[in-house]
C-alpha cells in the first residue's frame, strides 16, 4: 500500500525531506575575499598591459582600471555585494565590474585564467605578509635588546636538564632568542625571494596566445622576476610550504620562550612578575594570576605545526597542473599568518613588560654547587688532570649535600680532605668570576655580551635590508 512518505522505485518523493543543496561545498568566498585587494592590483595591472600590447581597446581599459577602484572602494566601506552563487572573490569582483560599467568588463580576462589569477594573488599576499612578520619579529627583537640592556649585569642561574648549571649573565640568556629570531627573519627573507615570482600570464597551464608582455607586469606589481613555466606556476605552492614552515620553527621558538616564562614566573622560581595585562585571574582560587598569555603562545604553537601538514598532505598527491584541492591552500595559510602575528605582538608587550627580581636570581646564581666546574678548572690550572679535578669535585659536591652547605661555606680543612691543592684563593671564585672567566667569542663574559648587545641593535637598525 503505498503511503506517503514512501519512495518507490527510486522516484521522487514529494513528502520526504528536501534534497542536500551541495554548493556551499565548493564556495570560498567566505574567506578568500581577504585577498580583495592583491586581486584587484593584479586586474589593475593586467588591463593596462592589454592596452598596452593593444590587446583591447585603451577607452576600455580606462573604464576597467576605474570601475576596479570603484569596485574596491566598495569593498572597504562595506557596501559591496557578496554573492556566494558566484563562489569566489574573481567571480564577485569581475561580475560587480561589468554591473558597473558594462560590457567593457569582459574584456578584463582576457589572456589570463583564474588559475594563473590566483596564484598571482597568493604570491602578492605572502610578500605582504613576510613584509609585517618580518617587522614583528624585529619588535620581539628591539624587546629582548631592551630587557637585557636594562639587566646587562645581572648575573643568574644558567640551567641544563632544567637542573641549575652555570652562571650565566640574565641579558647572555635573552640574546639566545634574538640569535634564534634573527635565524627566523632569514628563513623569512629566503621565503619572500621565492615568493617574489609573478605567475600571471601563464594562462590556466599553457601559456596565452596573446602577445602579453609579463616583464611590464612583473614591473607594475613590484615582482623580481617573472616564472619559466606555465605548468609549474600555476600549480606551485611551495612559497606557502615555506611560509608555514618558517612560521612553524618561529613559533617553536617563542614557545621555547614562552616556557621560561611560565616556569620564571612561577613561586618556585620566582625570577619574574608579568604585567597583570598578560596574566589572568583564577575562577576560584583568588591568589592566583595565570601566565595564560604565555600559556597560549605555547598551545597555539600545535595549530601551526598542523597547518604545514595539511599542505604537505594536499599537495602530496597532485598531478599537474592545477587541481581544486588547491582550494585547501588559503584557510589554513591565514590562520597561520594571523596566529603567528598575533604572538609576536604580544611577546612584544610582555617581554617590554617583564619585571626581573634582580637579587633572587642573583642571590640563586652562587648556589647548589653552581661553581662546581669553575673549581674543577681551578684545580686544572694547578696541573691537576681535568678527569681528576672532575672526581674531585663530583666527591665535594657530595659532601656538600651530605652536609647541606654551600662549596662557598667549605672550610680549608673540608677542601683539604679532597685535595691538598686548594689554597685559600678558592674563596675568589665567585658567580661573577665565573661569567667573566668565559671571555670567548660566543661566551657569557660581560665584554663579550657587551659586543653581542651592539651587533644585535646593529642588526635591528639594518632592518629588513635584505628583502
Amino acid at each position: 500500500m503505498f503511503r506517503p512518505g514512501n519512495n518507490l522505485a527510486g522516484t521522487p518523493d514529494p513528502f520526504g525531506p528536501p534534497m542536500p543543496d551541495y554548493t556551499d561545498y565548493t564556495v570560498s568566498i567566505h574567506y578568500d575575499r581577504r585577498l580583495y585587494r592583491h586581486d584587484i592590483a593584479g586586474s589593475i595591472a593586467h588591463a593596462r598591459m592589454l592596452a598596452r600590447q593593444e590587446i583591447i581597446p585603451t577607452e576600455d581599459a580606462d573604464q576597467i582600471i576605474q570601475g576596479l577602484k570603484a569596485v574596491e572602494q566598495e569593498i572597504e566601506d562595506g557596501s559591496f555585494p557578496w554573492d556566494p552563487s558566484l563562489e569566489d572573490l574573481h567571480m564577485n569582483i569581475e561580475h560587480r565590474l561589468t554591473e558597473k560599467i558594462g560590457p567593457a568588463g569582459g574584456r578584463l580576462h582576457t589572456g589570463r585564467s583564474r588559475n594563473d589569477q590566483i596564484a598571482l594573488d597568493m604570491r602578492l599576499y605572502t610578500k605582504q605578509v613576510i613584509e609585517e612578520t618580518l617587522g614583528d619579529l624585529r619588535g620581539v627583537q628591539s624587546s629582548l635588546v631592551s630587557l637585557a640592556e636594562a639587566n646587562r649585569d645581572v648575573i643568574m642561574p644558567g640551567y641544563t636538564h632544567l637542573q641549575r648549571a652555570q652562571p650565566v649573565l640574565f641579558a647572555h640568556h635573552l640574546l639566545a632568542y634574538f640569535r634564534m629570531l634573527q635565524r627566523d627573519a632569514g628563513r623569512f627573507q629566503d621565503c619572500y625571494r621565492r615568493a617574489d615570482v609573478l605567475p600571471l600570464g601563464s594562462g590556466a597551464l599553457a601559456g596565452v596566445p596573446y602577445p602579453t608582455d609579463r616583464e611590464f607586469l612583473a614591473k607594475e606589481l613590484g615582482f623580481s622576476e617573472i616564472s619559466r613555466n606555465s605548468m609549474d606556476a600555476v600549480s606551485d605552492r611551495d612559497f606557502l610550504l615555506e611560509y608555514h614552515a618558517a612560521a612553524s620553527i618561529c613559533m617553536m621558538h617563542l614557545s621555547r620562550l614562552a616556557e621560561e616564562i611560565v616556569i620564571w614566573s612561577s613561586r618556585e622560581f620566582g625570577f619574574v612578575r608579568l604585567s597583570p595585562e598578560f596574566t589572568t585571574g583564577s575562577s576560584i582560587m583568588p591568589q592566583k594570576r595565570n601566565p595564560d598569555y604565555a600559556e597560549l603562545a605555547r598551545g597555539k604553537t600545535g595549530r601551526v605545526y598542523g597547518h604545514l601538514m595539511a599542505l604537505l598532505t594536499v599537495l602530496k598527491g597532485l598531478p599537474l597542473t592545477y587541481n581544486r584541492d588547491l582550494q585547501e591552500d588559503k584557510e589554513g595559510f591565514f590562520d597561520t599568518v594571523d596566529t603567528l602575528l598575533a604572538t609576536l605582538k604580544v611577546f612584544q608587550g610582555m617581554l617590554g613588560s617583564l619585571e626581573l627580581d634582580r637579587e633572587r636570581v642573583t642571590r640563586l646564581a652562587g648556589e647548589s654547587q653552581m661553581l662546581a666546574t669553575d673549581l674543577a678548572d681551578y684545580l686544572v690550572a694547578k696541573k691537576v688532570p681535568f678527569r681528576e679535578a672532575h672526581g674531585i669535585m663530583r666527591r665535594i659536591c657530595e659532601h656538600c649535600e651530605r652536609e647541606g652547605k654551600e662549596l662557598q661555606a667549605l672550610t680549608m680543612e673540608e677542601y683539604h680532605r679532597f685535595s691538598p691543592h686548594f689554597g685559600q684563593d678558592v674563596y675568589q671564585i665567585t658567580a661573577g668570576s665565573s661569567v667573566a672567566a668565559r671571555d670567548n667569542p660566543g661566551g657569557t663574559a660581560p665584554q663579550q655580551v657587551a659586543k653581542e648587545l651592539t651587533e644585535a641593535k646593529q642588526l635591528l637598525e639594518a632592518g629588513a635590508d635584505g628583502l
